[in-house]
C-alpha cells in the first residue's frame, strides 16, 4: 500500500490547508546546490520565503566550490540537484566532457552576465570607444575596441589572457562571441587540445567565479567574463572596469539551469513536478521590482552570495555600473520570470550546441536533426507544464504565462552583430560565421 502511495502519478494531489495544490511527494528531504552568483536567486528566495515548504519539501540548499565539483556532485547523487550552467547538462549528454543523462525542467534566468577588462586594458581601449554628447561611451562596446590592445599586449611578448568560468559556461560562449564578431580569434577546441587554445589570439582559461576580481588584480589575467555580483565587485575594489554584457551580446540570453539526473526525475516525479513549482513562483517574486531590495539582503548573506548588499545592488536593482561612476539604467540585467524566463525552450539548448560544435567542443559534424533530438532527451518542458498547470489552478500564476510554444522561440537577429539565429537551421547558423568550423549537411 505504502509503494503505491509513493508511486502515484504526478497529476494527484492532496489540498493542503494553504491554497497549494500538494503532490505525493516521494522524496520531501532534499540537498541543491549552487555557486555563489546572484542568478541563484531562485533557490534562495524559493528556501526564505516558504515555497519549497509549501510543496512539502525541505530542502537545504549549500554553496559549491566549483562548476565541476557541481556536477559531479549530482551525477553521483550527493546533490539532488543543482543550479548549474546551462551547457553543462548539454555537454554531459552530447559528448563532451563527463558523460552522464542530466536534464532541466527549469530556467533559472536571462542575462545577468558582464566582461570586465583592467584599468590598463580600459584606458588603452577607452580612446577607440565612440563617445555621446556627455563624453560618456557609447554603448554595447564592440571588441573592435580592444583589438589594437591586444595587439599591442602581444608585440611586447605579452600573450593576452582573459578568464571565463567553465569551457561548456555560457560565459565561455559570450567572451567567444564577442570576440569573435570584431574578427579576434579567441581559439579552437580539438579531441587533443581541451585547452581551447589553438590559433588563439586571446588565450581564454577557467577561473572560478568568487575568484575573478583577485585573479585580474594580480595580473593573472586581463579581463573576464563572469556573473554578477563579480564585475560589480571589480569596480567597487577599484580594480576594473565592466565594458559590456551579456543582454548586448545576446538579448534576453538564456542563463543558468536547475538540473537533476534523469534517474532521479524518473524515481521522483511528483517531486520534480514540485521543485519545478516553488522555483517558479520564487522567479515572478523575484521579478516584481518591489522585492528587489529584500532579494538582495537575502541574497547578501553568508550561506548564499555572501556580497555586500551595495554590490549586489548595483546590478540586481535595474542598474548596472561600468566605469566608476559611469552607472545606466538596465531594468532588464536580471531577469527571473519576464519573458518566459523560467521555460526551458529547445531553441536556447540548440544554440549552446551550436556553439559547442563551432568551437570544436563538439568533435564532429551532425546532422541538423541531431541537434533537435539531443536537446529533447535534456531539456524537459514537459515538467514545467506540470508544474505551472497546477500554479494557474492554485491561482499563483496567470494563464496567459503558459507560453503555447512547439519548444523554439522565432528566430532572431537580437545578437551584437546582427547575425540571425533560428535554431531549427542549426548548421546554417554554423556556418553563417567566419571564425570557427564549418559543416557539410548530413543527410
Amino acid at each position: 500500500m505504502v509503494k503505491k502511495k509513493k508511486k502515484a502519478v504526478a497529476e494527484h494531489v492532496v489540498e493542503s490547508t494553504s491554497k497549494t495544490k500538494t503532490l505525493n511527494i516521494e522524496k520531501p528531504q532534499l540537498t541543491f546546490g549552487f555557486i555563489k552568483l546572484t542568478d541563484m536567486a531562485p533557490l534562495a528566495i524559493a528556501k526564505e520565503k516558504g515555497f519549497f515548504e509549501d510543496e512539502g519539501l525541505y530542502v537545504s540548499v549549500e554553496a559549491q566550490s566549483n562548476w565541476k565539483n557541481v556536477l559531479d556532485r549530482v551525477i553521483d547523487g550527493q546533490l539532488d540537484g543543482s543550479h548549474m550552467l546551462a551547457g553543462q547538462p548539454i555537454a554531459a549528454g552530447a559528448g563532451f566532457g563527463r558523460q552522464a543523462e542530466l536534464v532541466t525542467p527549469f530556467s533559472m534566468d536571462l542575462n545577468g552576465n558582464g566582461i570586465t577588462v583592467s584599468n590598463d586594458v580600459w584606458s588603452k581601449m577607452k580612446p577607440n570607444v565612440p563617445k555621446d554628447s556627455d563624453g560618456k561611451p557609447v554603448h554595447p562596446i564592440k571588441a573592435e575596441a580592444l583589438k589594437p590592445v591586444i595587439q599591442e599586449y602581444r608585440n611586447s611578448g605579452k600573450p593576452f589572457k582573459m578568464g571565463m568560468v567553465f569551457p561548456v559556461s555560457t560565459h565561455n560562449y559570450e567572451i567567444r562571441y564577442w570576440l569573435a564578431a570584431a574578427g579576434i580569434h579567441p581559439g579552437m577546441y580539438t579531441e587533443e587540445n581541451v585547452q581551447g587554445q589553438i590559433d588563439a589570439e586571446v588565450l581564454l582559461s577557467v577561473t572560478p567565479p568568487p575568484q575573478m576580481p583577485a585573479t585580474l588584480e594580480a595580473g593573472t589575467i586581463y579581463g573576464y567574463c563572469v556573473g554578477e555580483p563579480w564585475n560589480q565587485q571589480a569596480v567597487f575594489k577599484g580594480i576594473g572596469v565592466p565594458v559590456v554584457t551579456n543582454y548586448d551580446i545576446w538579448k534576453n540570453n538564456p542563463e543558468k539551469v536547475f538540473v537533476m539526473t534523469k534517474k532521479f526525475v524518473e524515481d521522483n516525479p511528483n517531486t520534480a513536478i514540485a521543485v519545478t513549482k516553488a522555483l517558479i513562483r520564487a522567479g515572478k517574486w523575484l521579478d516584481e521590482p518591489s522585492n528587489r531590495a529584500e532579494a538582495v539582503k537575502i541574497l547578501s548573506m553568508s550561506q548564499y552570495v555572501g556580497a555586500d548588499e551595495a554590490v549586489i545592488a548595483n546590478s540586481m536593482t535595474g542598474t548596472f555600473e561600468f566605469e566608476k561612476g559611469d552607472k545606466r539604467d538596465m531594468p532588464d540585467f536580471n531577469v527571473f520570470y519576464k519573458y518566459n524566463a523560467t521555460y526551458p525552450f529547445y531553441s536556447d539548448g540548440v544554440w549552446f550546441l551550436t556553439q559547442m560544435r563551432r568551437w570544436g567542443q563538439i568533435h564532429e559534424a551532425k546532422s541538423a536533426d541531431w541537434y533537435g533530438e539531443t536537446i529533447k532527451d535534456i531539456y524537459r518542458p514537459d515538467i514545467w507544464k506540470k508544474a505551472a498547470t497546477l500554479l494557474v489552478e492554485e491561482g499563483q500564476i496567470p494563464a496567459e504565462d503558459i507560453p503555447a510554444t512547439d519548444g523554439y522561440k522565432p528566430a532572431t537577429t537580437d545578437f551584437i552583430d546582427g547575425t540571425i539565429f533560428d535554431a531549427k537551421k542549426p548548421i546554417e547558423y554554423i556556418n553563417s560565421f567566419s571564425i570557427g568550423n564549418k559543416d557539410q549537411p548530413i543527410q
